[in-house]
């Protein structure tokens, strides 16, 4: 069960540029597409999809241990690494382009640590589709953000 909260302090760490990076009054005067989700949803979502990535590198950790997984929880750190580093960039920096450069990054990230994680274990593949699907469809939003505020730098 440590191993568990260890995996779970690691994914939610990944949150806390997004605590320290809020949205505030730059991000509201942002022309954005109908349909983005209201700023409410974001919060319970990412609860859920960090708790899902804590869970799915426990699994892969405790069927391979560190020593048998190296490559599959290097790109699990490097996602989450990634997934730490958009909020400062989109709402830190105000970079638009630069976040959603990273963005890609963090969705290849994604795809290769759930191809690395399923010969080890297939439910920790898994677990991590509904984060795919939400990075997917964040990285179309940014992109669709990027394209309608194109006169701020990115």
């Amino acid at each position: 069960m440590l191993a568990l909260f260890a995996f779970g302090a690691a994914s939610f760490a990944a949150g806390i540029g997004g605590i320290l990076f809020r949205p505030g009054e730059w991000y509201q005067r942002l022309n954005k597409p109908s349909w983005r989700p209201p700023d409410w949803l974001f919060g319970p979502v990412w609860t859920f999809l960090y708790a899902t990535i804590a869970l799915a590198g426990w699994l892969v950790w405790r069927e391979a241990g560190f020593g048998d997984a190296v490559l599959p929880l290097s790109a699990y750190g490097t996602q989450l690494l990634l997934n730490a580093a958009w909020s400062p960039i989109f709402f830190g920096l105000r970079r638009i382009g630069w976040a959603l450069a990273e963005m890609v990054l963090l969705w290849l990230s994604i795809v290769a640590t759930i191809v690395l994680f399923y010969p080890i274990e297939a439910t920790a593949a898994a677990v991590l589709a509904p984060y795919l699907c939400w990075v997917s469809f964040a990285l179309l939003l940014n992109l669709s953000v990027w394209r309608r505020n194109s006169a701020i730098p990115s």
